[in-house]
This record gives structure tokens, C-alpha cells and sequence, in this order.
């Protein structure tokens, strides 16, 4: 796999990463690494590798507006079934998502099987404490932040947003503005997962040691009751079958609760299409963003 950037690499350990489990993941991977290593527009300010933990993957990029104040803030979390992935995939949104007017961050977080899938959880509500301080650096406001993700990061930012007690003793709940997962797996538990499947990576490699019914704690799909955060769902038309599964089925859940929420399927698209279209800034996802981020300063 191509590596970032030289000041990425904090976080790159090819070595220390399983093999990615089939092609497609592989070439998404290569696309948005490479995208990642082109240069970004002069209006961007960068701050790389801030730690929010000891841990060499407990770490955040930065990309604001030079002339941000008080701005909206997005958290996006990469994918790469909890096991792979770097917070460079996230790096091609910057331009977009800065020309809103709000700041980008992408963190790293550990990665399974060496640490177990509540780690990963923790760090994300890690990683908004570290936030919460120091935000108002970048010109962010620490008030107004949006959660997003793709594929298992989009799990992250869904369970973060759902799990209200738990980031409130965090001290980050009166931050979550709302949440924009893009083809998030939100529902871990299979009863029967088949040999070989990824349902069955969940509970061999992510869960591998853990209690096996953490599947559905570790679910935003088991989370929604009571949900007062604005969510926008997406998935595509071709996306597998747990993501189109759950994210229907939390689309209805969220749905009875009293926040607002959206759920757009798109046309044609795969897992990792709904990811990488955002390469285009005129993307309507952009459009749903900025909705939401004028909604919360309203």
C-alpha cells in the first residue's frame, strides 16, 4: 500500500496491519492514500500527529479555514473494518469540507485484534475531551461538532453520538451536534454468521477477546431510544448487505425518537463509492453537511 505523507506516518505501520480482506478494500485504500499525498490549497492550515493518548495511534490531523472563528467542527473517523486504516483516507475532504467554513479533523484510533473493539470506542470519546480544549486553537467551536465516518468509522461516530451517558461522563455530550455516518455497520450482532464471512471477522477478530454479547452493546442499532441528535444516514444501492440492513432498520428506530433524521441510499453506489465520491465538492453530502452545521447556529 502506498504510505501518506511523511508527516502522516505516526500511524503507518503496514507490518503492524492484517492483510486487507478482499481486493476492493485493497484499491480504495491505494485511491484515497494517494489522494491524500496531493497538495492542499493555501487556505488550508494543517496541524498533524496531536496526541490525545500515549499510544502511537491516539492521534489527530487538523485542517481548518485560515480565517476560522467560532466555526463548525466535523470528527470523521477512517474505515477499515477496526483492523486496518489511517487517518490520512480522510484527507481529500479537506478542501470541501474547509471551504464550508468548518474544520476538519481526522483521528487514528487502535486497531483490533491487538487492542480489543471497546479500545476504539474509548478513543473516540477520547479524542472529543482532547477536543473540547482545544478546538478554539483552529478556530473551532467546541459546541458545534458534527460526527461522521466511513464503514467502521461511521460505527464509531453513530455509537459516540447514541451512547449519551457515556459521553456525558466523558464531558463531551453538549458537543455532538449531529451525526452523518456514511455506510456504517450499526448492527455488530449475527446469530449465525457464515464460515469465512466478515460477519464472522467480527466475533474472530474485532470481539476476538472479549465477551461474544458485546456484539450488541457495541451497537448504535441498540442505542436510539430516548436519541436527541440530528443524524444523516447514508449508504449506497450496492453497499453489502450488513450495512443496507442497519442502516435501514436505525433509519426506522432514529425515526421515533425526537431528533430529525435523513437516510439517503445511493444509486448505483458501493461500500466504498459513498466514500469516495466526497472527492467531488459539489457532492450533496457536502450540501446535507452544511444543513446541519447552520441548524445547530440557528
Amino acid at each position: 500500500m502506498t504510505p501518506p505523507p511523511a508527516a502522516d506516518r505516526a500511524d503507518y505501520d503496514p507490518d503492524g496491519q492484517p492483510p486487507l480482506p478482499f481486493a476492493a478494500a485493497d484499491d480504495y485504500a491505494r485511491t484515497v492514500m494517494a489522494w491524500s499525498r496531493e497538495p492542499l490549497p493555501e487556505s488550508v492550515a494543517v496541524a498533524r500527529d496531536l496526541a490525545y493518548g500515549a499510544h502511537r495511534l491516539q492521534r489527530y490531523d487538523v485542517y481548518a479555514p485560515r480565517d476560522a472563528r467560532d466555526a463548525a467542527v466535523l470528527v470523521f473517523w477512517h474505515g477499515g473494518g477496526w483492523t486496518n486504516g489511517y487517518r490520512a483516507y480522510t484527507a481529500f475532504m479537506a478542501p470541501h469540507v474547509t471551504a464550508l467554513g468548518m474544520v476538519l479533523v481526522a483521528p487514528s484510533y487502535r486497531l483490533t485484534p491487538a487492542h480489543a473493539l471497546p479500545a476504539a470506542c474509548a478513543d473516540a470519546l477520547a479524542v472529543l475531551a482532547d477536543l473540547k480544549r482545544r478546538l478554539p486553537e483552529w478556530g473551532g467551536a467546541p459546541d458545534r461538532v458534527f460526527l461522521s465516518g466511513h464503514s467502521a468509522g461511521g460505527h464509531l461516530a453513530a455509537l459516540t453520538a447514541l451512547r449519551a451517558a457515556e459521553a456525558e461522563r466523558a464531558g463531551v455530550a453538549r458537543m455532538i451536534a449531529g451525526c452523518l455516518p456514511i455506510s456504517g455497520i450499526l448492527d455488530l450482532h449475527d446469530p449465525a454468521p457464515a464460515p469465512g464471512s466478515l460477519e464472522e471477522r467480527v466475533y474472530t477478530t474485532v470481539l476476538r477477546d472479549c465477551d461474544p454479547r458485546l456484539d450488541t452493546v457495541l451497537s448504535p442499532l441498540y442505542w436510539t431510544t430516548g436519541n436527541r441528535v440530528p443524524f444523516a444516514l447514508t449508504y449506497g444501492e450496492r453497499d453489502s448487505a450488513r450495512a443496507i440492513r442497519s442502516n435501514r432498520r436505525i433509519h426506522a428506530m432514529l425515526a421515533a425518537q425526537g431528533a430529525p433524521v435523513t437516510c439517503e441510499e445511493r444509486p448505483g453506489r458501493d461500500h466504498f463509492a459513498t466514500h469516495t465520491d466526497l472527492r467531488r465538492g459539489d457532492d450533496p453530502w457536502y450540501a446535507r453537511l452544511a444543513t446541519l452545521a447552520r441548524g445547530a447556529a440557528a
